[in-house]
C-alpha cells in the first residue's frame, strides 16, 4: 500500500472535554500527512452530538455520528469502522492532541503489506505540571499512556494500545471489530484491554500479520489531576486485572498474558530497585515509586483473581460489538455519499 487513505476516529463521551475534543480535532486537521477524514463519534449524548454537528456543519472532513451500537468505546470504535471511508483507520483519544506527524509514521509503516496494525507513543500531560513523585513510569500505563518496558524505536509488538493505534482495514474484515464488555463505559470503572484481545484475535486470524509500534508517531495525553492520586491508580490497576482475566478468558493464559509476565519479571523487579536506589540516595519519591509498583502488581493480581473467578461463573462476559443490519446500512451509505 502506498501512501494510504487514513480516517481518524475520536470517540467522545462529554462535554466536560469540550476544549479538548476541538483541540483532538484541530491537531488532525494539520497534520503532515493530511487525514482523509476525521470522525467524532458520540457515545449516547444527544446534547453533545447536537452540539459537535452544528460546530462542524461546515466543516467538509469533519463527520459527526452517534454510536450505533450499546453504550461504551468499544461499540463506538465500532460504529466509526462502519462509517470510515479510509484505506486505514486510526484512533485518538478525544483528551489527547497528536503531534505534525503522527500520520505520516503511520503511513510509512502500512508500505509493508503484511502490515496491520501500527501505535505510537502516547506522553502523559499532568494536570499539575509535572509528574508525581511517587508515580512510577513504569505503571503510565494507568494514565492511558506510553510505559517504561515497552522497546523503543519501531518495533514488533503483540499488540497496539488503543488511544493511539491504527489498523488496515482488511484487518477487521479478518478479525471482527472491537469486544464490548472489556472496554470503558463512560464513567464507570476505569477496564481496558479491548485493543490487547483484538490484537491477539487478529494475530490468530491472520498469522501473518505484523504489529508495530513506531515511537516517532507521538500524541500528548491529558492527565487529569484526579488521576494523579493514588486511588485512582489502585483502582486502575484493580480493573486491569479484572479486564486481562476476560482477555485470557476469551484467548487463553499463554497468549492474553504473554508480554505480562516479561513486564512482571523483568520490568517491574527492575523499577523496584531503582525506586529502593533513590531511596537509600535521598532522592525525592524513591520509596513511593517502590512501594507503588508492589501495589499495583497485587491489587491488579487481586483483580485478575476476582474477574477469573467471575469468569467462571458466568458473571462477566463479552461479545464482539454488532452494529444492527439497518444502520450499518445506513452508516456505508453516509460514507460512499
Amino acid at each position: 500500500m502506498s501512501d494510504p487513505d487514513i480516517s481518524v476516529v475520536i470517540c467522545v463521551y462529554t462535554e466536560d472535554r469540550w476544549e479538548d475534543i476541538l483541540a483532538a480535532v484541530v491537531s488532525v486537521r494539520t497534520q503532515s500527512y493530511a487525514a482523509l477524514e476525521t470522525l467524532l463519534v458520540v457515545d449516547h449524548n444527544p446534547a453533545l452530538l447536537d452540539r459537535l454537528t452544528k460546530e462542524y456543519k461546515e466543516v467538509e472532513e469533519v463527520r459527526v455520528f452517534a454510536n450505533a451500537g450499546p453504550r461504551g468505546l468499544s461499540a463506538g470504535r465500532n460504529t466509526g469502522i462502519a462509517a470510515s471511508r479510509g484505506e486505514v483507520i486510526a484512533f485518538l483519544d478525544d483528551d489527547a492532541v497528536a503531534e505534525r506527524d503522527w500520520l505520516r509514521h503511520f503511513a510509512a509503516a502500512y508500505a509493508d503489506p503484511r502490515v496491520m496494525a501500527v501505535g505510537g507513543r502516547t506522553v502523559p500531560i499532568w494536570a499539575s505540571g509535572r509528574r508525581p513523585a511517587w508515580f512510577p513510569e513504569e505503571f503510565d500505563w494507568v494514565v492511558g499512556c506510553t510505559y517504561k518496558g515497552i522497546p523503543s524505536g519501531l518495533v514488533r509488538v503483540r499488540n497496539v494500545l488503543g488511544g493511539n493505534a491504527s489498523f488496515r482495514r482488511s484487518a477487521f474484515d479478518a478479525a471482527g471489530g472491537f469486544a464490548t464488555g472489556i472496554g470503558r463505559d463512560g464513567d464507570k470503572r476505569p477496564l481496558g484491554c479491548e485493543e490487547t484481545e483484538l490484537c491477539i484475535r487478529l494475530s490468530r486470524a491472520r498469522p501473518d500479520a505484523v504489529l508495530l509500534i513506531d515511537d516517532r508517531a507521538v500524541i500528548h495525553h491529558r492527565v487529569p489531576a484526579a488521576r494523579e492520586h493514588f486511588g485512582y491508580f489502585r483502582t486502575r490497576a484493580y480493573a486491569e486485572g479484572l479486564s486481562k482475566a476476560l482477555v485470557a478468558r476469551s484467548v487463553g493464559a499463554d497468549k492474553g498474558l504473554e508480554s505480562e509476565r516479561r513486564y512482571a519479571t523483568r520490568v517491574l523487579p527492575a523499577g523496584v530497585v531503582r525506586g529502593l536506589r533513590d531511596a537509600a540516595l535521598v532522592r525525592p519519591g524513591g520509596a513511593g515509586r517502590a512501594g507503588a509498583i508492589v501495589a499495583g502488581v497485587l491489587t491488579a493480581a487481586g483483580g485478575y483473581v476476582v474477574g477469573t473467578v467471575r469468569a467462571r461463573r458466568g458473571g462477566a462476559t463479552f461479545s464482539v460489538a454488532e452494529i444492527p443490519a439497518e444502520i450499518q446500512e445506513e452508516l456505508q451509505g453516509e460514507r460512499d455519499g
